[in-house]
């Protein structure tokens, strides 16, 4: 295919929404998604545009006869009615977690009750409870969920369904917290070997919303309750021959929140998405080659780049005095994420088309620079702005000083001189800095070595250092009109 068919196929078919793709044609599947698939990893942490939707999307999209997903999402979901159903008899920090496992099991039943494998009679009461072609929306389901009525039929008064008596008085109603016993014994006694997901997505939500420090010790509480019910059901069903799966994604500035004294026992099932420049070119060629239609693309990185791209370094910098491969110029723009990526090429290809070019040239490249600059930074406003509201005059401090580097003590001056104005309210400049630093807006140059820079989504453990200098992410020096 030559190279102005793949540049349109590029610019119909990759989207910065992954649920907007073709997710059977551009799904990247590299190690860490057989550790989810296998059940040996339950928690998915990573940044906005590090691949979560497109992971959740997959697994939910698996269609065989052993294999059983769905997805709770709790985008736009009103969280003030999860809050209402927390269980008193244990403590804060642990109040959700019988709330985390009734939707689990509730969603494991419904699952069931569409596998054929499972005995029919079973399936037909499964399928009172949880009808198979109920639509509703998330917030209704959960609502209907935990004031469902459990008839003698589910109840083991000599119906379909038996479960343990001792944990059932089936002379009074029971409440949704009782419930759970109920569940788990279905689930024990009828599942098949099957796998069952269970996905827990878009959880942020509420973090966008709640500002007051009450709120957000109740969201984290909340969170917290659902990392532990999750390994209450793993370890419930271990022993069994069962393959109840439930899955948490998660940004990872919300897991950092976290806290419980068994939060460090978690990392053994959690992953990371990180991504560096190799699984970065390994993702690039494998999406250009399905747009190629050419398989040996997929594992040869420099020609599937120069299927669309020139020729030879781009030349940057005062003078255009520095050069460096075309990918290594974009890398420098991006937070090294596959959104990154898609976005910047994409733009590159639309751009191209409109000029007649056949391939993406340097020039093509410096002109994306500008529109790719303002998504990183809105991208970044998006995703800070639950932690700092006042990230728009924080930028504005930064565009006004007008130069990429700058010592702490010069732009502590400048931010304490807004707070005095009243125009900043949070005068912690320090939490500000470390804000800064950690979404990656802001890094430190190295002390005696000027070319190196130390940013955090290249170096996750790093942490901001007062000592030194700091730098401004290169992807937002035009939005903030810093040349």
């Amino acid at each position: 295919m030559d190279s102005r068919s793949i540049m349109k196929s590029i610019c119909n078919n990759w989207k910065l929404d992954a649920l907007q793709e073709s997710n059977d044609v551009y799904f990247f599947n590299y190690d860490e998604v057989n550790a989810i698939l296998n059940n040996e990893k339950c928690y998915v942490i990573g940044r906005k545009g590090a691949g979560k939707t497109a992971i959740c999307q997959h697994i939910t999209s698996v269609k065989a006869h052993d294999k059983f997903a769905d997805k709770l999402s709790f985008k736009n979901f009103p969280f003030n009615e999860l809050y209402t159903l927390q269980n008193n008899q244990y403590t804060s920090q642990s109040q959700y977690i019988s709330l985390w496992k009734y939707l689990i099991y509730s969603t494991i039943c419904k699952l069931m009750s569409t596998n054929e494998n499972i005995d029919s009679k079973i399936r037909d009461i499964l399928l009172q409870l949880y009808p198979r072609n109920d639509i509703k929306q998330l917030p209704r389901k959960v609502k209907e969920w935990t004031s469902l009525e459990f008839g003698a039929n589910v109840l083991g008064n000599g119906g379909t369904i038996k479960v343990d008596r001792e944990n059932v008085d089936s002379n009074k109603p029971l409440t949704w917290i009782e419930k759970i016993n109920v569940l788990e014994d279905i689930i024990g006694q009828y599942c098949d070997e099957s796998k069952y997901y269970v996905v827990f997505d878009e959880l942020d939500e509420d973090y966008r919303t709640i500002y007051d420090n009450n709120g957000i010790k109740q969201y984290e509480s909340l969170l917290t309750g659902l990392f532990k019910a999750v390994q209450d059901v793993r370890n419930t069903f271990r022993a069994s021959s069962l393959h109840i799966m439930p899955i948490v994604f998660l940004r990872d500035d919300i897991y950092a929140r976290l806290n419980d004294a068994d939060k460090n026992k978690w990392s053994d099932f959690k992953i990371d998405l990180d991504w560096n420049t190799h699984k970065i070119k390994r993702l690039i060629s494998f999406r250009i080659a399905k747009d190629a239609k050419e398989q040996s693309l997929a594992t040869d990185f420099k020609a599937a780049w120069n299927s669309i791209f020139e020729f030879g370094k781009i030349k940057y910098g005062d003078h255009q005095q520095k050069e460096a491969t075309k990918f290594d110029y974009i890398c420098n723009s991006t937070q090294m994420r596959p959104r990154d990526f898609i976005k910047y090429i994409s733009a590159c290809c639309k751009l191209s088309l409109e000029k007649g070019d056949q391939y993406i040239t340097n020039q093509t490249i410096r002109d994306v620079d500008r529109e790719f600059s303002n998504y990183l930074k809105s991208e970044i406003t998006d995703e800070i702005y639950p932690i700092l509201p006042e990230i728009e005059s924080i930028f504005k401090i930064l565009a006004n000083m007008r130069k990429q580097l700058f010592r702490p003590e010069e732009f502590i001056s400048c931010y304490n001189k807004e707070v005095k104005k009243g125009a900043i309210s949070n005068n912690n400049v320090d939490f500000v800095l470390d804000i800064l630093f950690n979404f990656s807006i802001i890094g430190n140059q190295h002390k005696s070595q000027e070319h190196r820079n130390f940013f955090r989504y290249l170096q996750t453990n790093m942490r901001y250092n007062s000592e030194e200098t700091i730098v401004i992410h290169r992807g937002l020096l035009k939005a903030l009109q810093i040349f």
